[in-house]
């Protein structure tokens, strides 16, 4: 059994503590944190948390806790992850890690210093879909994945600091992009580059220094491509969604919208319907296991069993420094209109001379194939390319 102190009462910090006393079970949330006293004790009282504080170095150092999940604003993570660094506790932390990858390299630097467990709590990347994708797609269904796209959009963030570019490092790229990001890095494989990215973000909408709507394509050195589509301006709920394509294969993922439960009522539902939901009646999508279908039981379950077992789990800080080097040069190509240059300081994936051109498939010792496939007469067409002189041709099998 773990005991832990929860730092942040609000969504996430409200979906991991279910996630945990409803699913995990055998590890118990002993102390909880939040900025307003009264806001820690009613969360501890509805959660049956024994002690609450506004104080968060007295919950990271309280003598019974020996795991610390971080569900703060961007703005706070450092701080809360240095503590418990210094503490020698475990330590979980939300997305994004931190507010910039220099940031994100020093709450790294720490942990490993200290040699404490660290686990970046990426759950998107937890979805049970999401991890049958990726079980297939690492066994080979879809070949060489050359392009993996992930979107996330809905009409905007629940409190007030994620409009503060100063407390959360940026808008909806920061917000979303971060899940996104990691999604196709995970699906193109983790141990591929990336190198450069191009990006477009604006302030469509909103009142607000930050973006609230971007789309951005990162480069790889294996030769694939991460697209990333966020907004807060999407009206109708939240619309979660991936789409991977390989040499032999596609996924396609639809995570939160048009998933098999739709309900209409004239009456209204009367209550909370799911996440980033803009109303209770006519045609709406409820979520049948909110937090499963996130991912957060998953996540846990990956996270806790990881620090039982003395292994690094499928996401940690390492992986939370990538993304947000990545986000980074997001925002310095939204500027300058240009592919600008990831600048990761530590590199532990592999290294390759060249970038891998594309994936080719030999037809036979002198032709590499182009295109097979049936035409409406059934004939078979077969489009070839010569290796050496380059002349394309075509055969028709009837």
């Amino acid at each position: 059994m773990h005991k832990i102190a929860m730092l942040g009462t609000g969504l996430i910090g409200r979906f991991y503590t279910m996630s945990l006393t409803h699913y995990r079970g055998k590890d118990q949330i002993v102390v909880v944190c939040a900025s307003k006293p009264e806001s820690a004790a009613s969360f501890a009282k509805e959660f049956n948390i024994p002690r609450s504080t506004s104080d968060m170095a007295e919950a990271i150092q309280d003598p019974e806790v020996d795991t610390v999940i971080v569900a703060l604003p961007n703005y706070l993570h450092k701080k809360a992850v240095l503590l418990a660094a210094e503490a020698g506790k475990a330590v979980l932390c939300t997305k994004p890690l931190a507010l910039n990858g220099p940031e994100a390299l020093e709450m790294l630097e720490a942990v490993e210093k200290a040699g404490v467990f660290h686990g970046y709590l990426e759950d998107l990347m937890y979805t049970p879909k999401t991890l049958s994708a990726l079980h297939s797609t690492q066994q080979g269904a879809l070949g060489k994945v050359l392009w993996a796209r992930s979107r996330e959009t809905h009409s905007g963030p629940h409190s007030d600091w994620f409009w503060n570019k100063k407390l959360s490092g940026g808008g909806a790229i920061v917000d979303m992009g971060c899940h996104c990001i990691e999604i196709a890095r995970s699906f193109i494989g983790k141990e591929n580059r990336p190198l450069e990215v191009t990006c477009w973000a604006d302030t469509q909408v909103h009142p607000i220094d930050a973006e609230d709507h971007a789309v951005g394509l990162v480069k790889y050195d294996n030769g694939a491509i991460g697209q990333f589509e966020v907004s807060w301006n999407f009206r109708g709920g939240m619309d979660l969604r991936d789409e991977i394509s390989g040499t032999e294969g596609t996924v396609w993922l639809n995570h939160w919208l048009r998933t098999g439960y739709e309900l209409f009522t004239n009456v209204g539902q009367g209550g909370y319907v799911a996440e980033k939901a803009e109303g209770d009646k006519g045609w709406m999508f409820p979520v049948g296991d909110e937090i499963g279908a996130l991912g957060y039981v998953e996540m846990f379950m990956d996270m806790f069993n990881a620090m039982d077992e003395g292994r690094a789990p499928m996401e940690t800080f390492y992986d939370g420094y990538i993304v947000n080097t990545i986000i980074d040069a997001c925002y310095k190509a939204a500027d300058s209109k240009k592919w600008e240059p990831i600048e990761i300081q530590t590199w532990r994936g592999e290294e390759k001379s060249n970038t891998e051109g594309a994936a080719l498939k030999s037809y036979d010792a002198e032709h590499y194939l182009i295109k097979e496939e049936r035409m409406p007469n059934g004939n078979q067409k077969i489009i070839l390319k010569h290796k050496e002189s380059g002349e394309i041709k075509q055969i028709i099998n009837e």
